[in-house]
């Protein structure tokens, strides 16, 4: 598999659960570690756990060295007070994140991205951003959250 497809695959895993989010947007994630899916999630319904969280908890300690591919910025903070995706991301130790779209919303905006980077890991923003946009419903998701 491409990058692409790894991305096709986290957008297809969240679809799974579009709609049954809110009031968080619907997120998928994949996992992939030598040319091989780890693991693959979408946020639960209820919007917790986020996608990022259940798919290194099934990957476990395989996750290092890993690149994520995730449809949205991983979250910098959380409106629980837990761990953000970005701090479980890095403790991890997956090497690389590759994101679609950005977050505007105020637990992202940029943070979960940043944080990342400055743990280390290499981060690329908008492969197939147009593509999770339109298969996500994220404009709807982007009005309301934008500060």
């Amino acid at each position: 598999m491409d990058e692409a497809a790894y991305m096709r695959a986290a957008i297809t895993a969240a679809r799974a659960n579009l709609g049954l989010t809110a009031p968080n947007p619907v997120v998928g994630c994949v996992l992939v570690k030598d040319g091989r899916i780890l693991a693959s999630a979408a946020t639960a319904p209820g919007g917790r756990p986020h996608a990022e969280d259940q798919a290194l908890a099934a990957a476990g300690a395989a996750a290092r060295g890993a690149t994520a591919y995730v449809t949205l910025e991983p979250c910098g903070a959380r409106s629980s007070g837990g761990t953000s995706c970005s701090e479980l991301l890095v403790s991890a130790g997956v090497s690389r994140v590759v994101v679609a779209c950005d977050d505007p919303s105020p637990f992202a905006s940029g943070r979960g991205a940043e944080r990342l980077a400055a743990a280390g890991v290499t981060v690329e923003m908008g492969l197939l951003a147009d593509e999770a946009l339109a298969a996500l419903d994220y404009a709807a998701w982007f009005a309301a959250a934008r500060p």
